[in-house]
């Protein structure tokens, strides 16, 4: 049944995109001055987000898991890593293709932006320690430092525990635990709808009273190969796939989320956007809870399809920069990487920037002059990461539509909710 269509200044996406737009002219004229006094607004929105990050993950994955139950848990999570191993991969063959063709890196110099600072970094040294930093040694601790494939992993044991529990003793439980799920739903749809105008506009004004606009001359090939990588993916790859995958219509899939797809662009957060992608993909797609609540946030840690594009295309522009020739093998090597990397790369802003590192040392690209290409990088990185975290959260809401037409679902995306 089609929603009653609101007025456009009460849909959220406008009111965010009128924020970004105020924002970029505010900025501009404002400067570091208005930056600095309006700053802690955009900080305090993006803390409220991460608030309700962790107890939303909890309540959600649990109540999913449990719900599912011993044999379809089974086929689900197998679905659902199946297709953010292909959706990754795929991104990162996009990544490799442009940048072999375009040569960004060809004729590179770091003139001033190779001055900028780069932050205090802290990488996994191997695809084993990753695995082993999956299993937590304190929840609460895990918890509180917001490593979210721990919790994740917590919350698939603690539901599938809960699930094989006689009916009496897990019925409370399981109630309980729903209960506490749309608790954080509402305060979370409280958070957004309240705050979110306000803070994107603080964001904003932030990023471009510190920055500016010209940031992007001395990267520009750089900039737009990845530009044109995220763009392929998210308007050829990804609508291709859920043509083929689950018989969705892109375009009304699209419509259906261009709320959390402005959300992420402001906040650079998958992990922040969450709320706000599990409100979309259940209200407006027509995903089941059941769906949903396991999908999206194995998604918001684990399938990071813009950052693999961008671990990949980077790590080229990096040897391309410094002169060194990248052959088939080192290529394959980076592709792999990419893809464990793109995993252990954490829902916050600019996570891909750090764990770029894990793929730059694979291939033994380090010392001092990969430092100053990354800090390069780094200066613009900001609207960049805005873009793939977009990326990321799309392919996460494709999974979920794909995966609950594959579950026998028939509501999903048929047609485009507005408002």
């Amino acid at each position: 049944m089609a929603a009653e269509k609101k007025l456009w200044y009460k849909q959220l996406h406008w009111q965010v995109a009128c924020a970004m737009g105020l924002g970029t002219i505010a900025g501009l004229i404002g400067g570091e001055t208005l930056a600095e006094n309006i700053g802690w607004i955009g900080q305090l929105f993006i803390k409220l987000l991460k608030m309700i990050i962790v107890p939303l993950v909890l309540t959600s994955i649990v109540s999913g898991v449990a719900s599912v139950g011993g044999a379809g848990l089974g086929r689900l999570f197998s679905k659902t890593l199946g297709y953010y191993m292909l959706t990754s991969f795929l991104a990162v063959i996009v990544g490799l293709m442009l940048t072999n063709l375009l040569q960004p890196g060809v004729g590179f110099e770091l003139g001033g932006a190779g001055s900028e600072e780069l932050p205090d970094l802290t990488v996994i040294s191997s695809p084993v320690d990753l695995i082993l930093d999956i299993v937590p040694e304190n929840i609460v601790a895990a918890s509180a430092e917001t490593k979210m494939l721990s919790i994740i992993f917590f919350a698939i044991l603690f539901g599938i525990t809960l699930s094989g529990l006689p009916d009496k003793t897990r019925r409370p439980l399981q109630d309980f635990i729903g209960s506490a799920f749309e608790t954080m739903m509402r305060m979370t749809s409280g958070i957004i709808h309240v705050v979110a105008p306000i803070g994107v506009f603080s964001l904003i004004v932030t990023l471009v009273g510190t920055t500016g606009l010209a940031s992007f001359k001395s990267l520009g090939m750089y900039a737009a190969v990845l530009l044109i990588g995220l763009t392929i993916h998210i308007g050829v790859t990804m609508p291709l796939v859920l043509r083929l995958l689950g018989g969705i219509n892109p375009l009304i899939h699209f419509k259906n989320m261009v709320d959390p797809m402005f959300m992420a662009f402001s906040t650079s957060s998958s992990g922040a956007t969450l709320p706000v992608t599990i409100d979309a993909v259940e209200n407006k797609v027509g995903v089941s809870n059941r769906v949903t609540s396991f999908v999206l946030p194995m998604g918001a840690t684990v399938n990071m399809d813009g950052t693999a594009l961008y671990e990949c295309a980077g790590v080229l522009f990096v040897a391309q920069a410094m002169g060194v020739s990248m052959g088939i093998e080192q290529q394959i090597l980076i592709v792999i990487t990419a893809l464990l990397a793109s995993i252990g790369a954490a829902a916050v802003p600019s996570a891909g920037l750090v764990v770029i590192f894990i793929v730059l040392e694979a291939v033994n690209l380090t010392g001092p002059q990969v430092e100053l290409i990354v800090g390069a990088m780094l200066a613009i990185d900001r609207p960049l990461d805005m873009y793939r975290t977009v990326i990321n959260i799309f392919s996460d809401s494709c999974g979920a539509a794909i995966i609950a037409r594959s579950e026998g679902e028939t509501d999903v995306d048929t047609v485009a909710v507005v408002g």
